[in-house]
């Protein structure tokens, strides 16, 4: 499982573990949409199965960006007097922009982890 969760951070190919899933040189920063491989340059596994596979990355998406909300409001709580202060739903709104980049290309490992095994 460490390994598992060690080859979506570090964007290694679900087969083979040695070839990556997206072009970009950076998993973590990169501006713009991440572009990603047609197929794993080491054993040649297919990370796109069927058009609209990556619909369902749209859920995962969906489920870290709620998780990096609440854990940002549960960090910036304390700055604030108030229990309910509007001033923390921008901060939440910048973080998450921040993290859009990052939360696709995690969606999308997640996502292409859980149908490795899937045959098309």
């Amino acid at each position: 499982m460490w390994s598992t969760i060690k080859n979506i951070f570090t964007n290694k190919c679900p087969n083979c573990a040695q070839g990556t899933v997206f072009a970009d040189k950076s998993f973590y920063f990169s501006l713009g949409f991440p572009k990603m491989n047609k197929a794993c340059s080491h054993c040649g596994f297919t990370f796109e199965k069927e058009p609209g596979f990556f619909f369902g990355a749209m859920f995962v998406s969906y489920a870290i960006g709620v998780a990096e909300a609440l854990i940002t409001y549960f960090i910036i709580r304390p700055f604030f007097e108030k229990t309910f202060d509007l001033k923390i739903f921008p901060i939440i709104m910048v973080v998450l922009l921040l993290l859009t980049s990052f939360n696709i290309r995690l969606s999308r490992m997640i996502w292409i982890y859980i149908f490795k095994n899937y045959k098309s």
